[in-house]
């Protein structure tokens, strides 16, 4: 009887990330030692940045804001757009890591660490813009809801309460979920190295012994934090939306908002998660386990999010022209005709034109294409936070209060800032934990097959 031999099935391109599971737990290791020259001027150009915002925050504490360029009737400028920019960035993390991981999406393994790490400093950084814009930051805790002997109660009908809730929860789900999976991680790494680093990662692994009873119940445990972190990507920048929709200031009052916000929010999430790994992987030296089939994917997810803004923006242009409403008519020339003409037109090009270019699979396994237009991402989606909240709150219902805010020096030193802190952590974060899932890449590894007399 004839034996017909079973062709080997093709291996797919995100199995060919390293030969053995050895060497997944090898190179990984070595991306924790000894920082490259890159490493260290990338860390060192971010914590020069965040120093200069710290810097520009001191003043501000001693002379207060009158060195922000808020103007009457702006008062929510620069430092809410920024708020709101930073929120959404981490809303990738959160789709990547819990949404794909629910959809069994295998190219997420090389990635979602990375944009965990970065959903929980974006988080981090989007706290400090609430206690900055108060003014007074010593007292940054009557925004708490919690008794007191004072009778002092937060105004739940403030915005300010509603972010209060919506970032505590996102950082405390988040966070977890992070700690959580890197456990298995930092027990292998701890395997492999010796001196004070092992005291470190022994104590961070939590006593991980990776038995069958441990991997029963992480592996639950991991699922439910998945499914509990999924409504998240939903529900905090519905929050912030409803920040603006639940006014009646002409430009903002609109129930496409939090579908709007959401896609926003993913879309400037993935753009940022493109401009840390790209140069990351090389100052790391991971470039084979973090491939092109992994950018491509990434820039398919950040061209499906594009365009639903693009659609959203001709949706917001078309509503205040069939309204007939002056207001929102005249809110909407003026962003495209009037004195912030230029924050709109970038807003719009940045995003709803230059990721049309990656309907181009060479555009989008193009690592410098794919940068510099993950630079367009994140310009274009700060300046539309800037956009929504300057352009509304400059022409109101009464002509003779309009206004122009003119962001100072004391502005963009606080945005500035932001990204130095932002980048500080994240850099430290990479270079002392293992930045791409150890146990996760290894299950998906093919075993190796038996040939003809037993062997491998």
């Amino acid at each position: 009887m004839a034996v017909v031999a079973r062709p080997t099935p093709a291996r797919k391109p995100e199995l060919e990330l390293t030969q053995t599971h050895a060497d997944v737990t090898r190179d990984v290791v070595a991306s924790l030692g000894k920082p490259s020259t890159g490493y260290l001027l990338l860390l060192f150009g971010a914590v020069a940045i965040f120093l200069a915002g710290l810097t520009t925050f001191l003043v501000l504490v001693k002379d207060g804001l009158g060195h922000a360029g808020y103007n009457p009737p702006i008062f929510w400028s620069v430092y809410i757009t920024t708020f709101v920019f930073w929120v959404g960035i981490g809303h990738a993390g959160t789709l990547i890591s819990a949404i794909l991981f629910l959809f069994r999406s295998p190219w997420r393994t090389a990635v979602y660490r990375s944009t965990e790490a970065m959903t929980v400093f974006a988080v981090m950084t989007a706290a400090l813009f609430p206690i900055i814009h108060i003014g007074r930051q010593w007292i940054f805790y009557w925004l708490l809801p919690y008794p007191n002997q004072r009778w002092l109660w937060p105004n739940f009908k403030s915005p300010l309460i509603w972010d209060v809730f919506a970032i505590s929860t996102y950082f405390t789900v988040s966070s977890t979920f992070l700690v959580f999976g890197l456990i298995p991680d930092i027990a292998a790494v701890r395997d492999k190295v010796t001196g004070w680093r092992k005291t470190v990662y022994t104590l961070s692994s939590a006593g991980w012994q990776g038995t069958d009873n441990q991997w029963r119940h992480y592996s639950r445990a991991y699922l439910y934090l998945a499914a509990l972190a999924t409504p998240l990507v939903l529900s905090v920048h519905s929050v912030v939306s409803w920040d603006f929709a639940a006014s009646i200031v002409p430009g903002w009052h609109g129930t496409i908002f939090a579908p709007y916000f959401v896609a926003g929010a993913i879309y400037s999430g993935i753009g940022m998660v493109l401009t840390l790994i790209i140069p990351l992987r090389r100052a790391l030296r991971i470039e084979h386990m973090i491939t092109d089939y992994h950018f491509d994917n990434l820039a398919k997810l950040t061209l499906l999010t594009g365009s639903i803004l693009f659609y959203a923006y001709a949706m917001e242009y078309f509503v205040a022209w069939y309204s007939g409403n002056i207001f929102e008519q005249t809110t909407f020339y003026r962003r495209a005709f009037g004195p912030m003409w230029w924050a709109g037109w970038t807003m719009i090009i940045c995003n709803a034109f230059v990721s049309q270019l990656l309907w181009f699979r060479k555009v989008r396994t193009n690592l410098t294409a794919l940068f510099i237009i993950s630079i367009f991402i994140n310009i274009g989606m700060w300046f539309e936070r800037y956009v929504i909240i300057v352009s509304s709150l400059s022409n109101d219902y009464i002509p003779w209060a309009w206004g122009q805010m003119n962001p100072t020096w004391a502005d963009w030193g606080i945005l500035a800032g932001s990204f130095g802190w932002f980048g500080m952590w994240f850099l430290l974060f990479a270079k002392s934990f293992p930045i791409v899932a150890i146990q996760e890449i290894k299950e998906m590894i093919p075993m190796p097959r038996k040939r003809a007399g037993g062997q491998h």
